[in-house]
């Protein structure tokens, strides 16, 4: 009677937790089941059971599948009580600078967001200028002007952009961003596709 009654026990919150940020971790590295098999060594089957939460996996099958798939493995073992919403406090935000005449961008992504969604504070001065050469083939960017007025120059096309105007350009081709006579305060959102 007792064995029966552990059997109907709920497992554990931790399996159902690892299933799914395993499953997650797999699929945003576009994954197969065969190919994370390869990558770490841990059985097709195996890993099809642990992300359906059949199958409580070993230290060292966890480590394997986190290796393989790049995630923190520590992460996965921190109990829910971790606080949802992350902060960066705008004095502890990374700035760049140097990177144009008269330009300091403010970097407000996350690190793991590098060379996907990239989001940056853009600042320049008066006679400021970002002059960038191409990013990866399909690469986007998108600025929106909040203070000043800027001159957006992708490839052959220029376009003026003044307070609250926005535009989206392809950053696949040479580009810039300039300030038109005043101080410039714009959102810049880089999309790698």
């Amino acid at each position: 009677m007792a064995l029966n009654a552990m059997c109907m026990q709920e497992r554990p919150d931790i399996y159902n937790r690892l299933a799914y940020l395993l499953k997650k971790a797999r699929q945003k590295k576009g994954l197969s089941l065969n190919a994370t098999a390869k990558l770490s060594g841990v059985s097709r089957s195996m890993i099809s059971q642990i992300e359906r939460a059949e199958s409580s996996p070993t230290v060292a099958i966890l480590w394997n599948l986190t290796q393989a798939l790049q995630v923190d493995f520590a992460g996965l073992l921190e109990p829910h009580s971790k606080p949802k919403i992350e902060v960066v406090r705008a004095n502890a935000a990374p700035v760049i600078a140097g990177v144009g005449l008269g330009v300091s961008i403010r970097i407000l992504s996350p690190p793991e967001a590098v060379g996907v969604h990239e989001v940056y504070d853009l600042f320049l001065e008066a006679d400021g200028k970002l002059i960038s050469d191409p990013h990866g083939k399909g690469c986007h960017e998108h600025l929106t002007v909040i203070e000043g007025s800027v001159k957006v120059t992708a490839g052959d096309e220029t376009q003026w952009l003044s307070k609250g105007d926005a535009a989206s350009y392809f950053a696949d081709r040479p580009h810039s961003i300039e300030a038109n006579g005043s101080l410039v305060r714009a959102i810049l959102i880089v999309q790698n596709s």
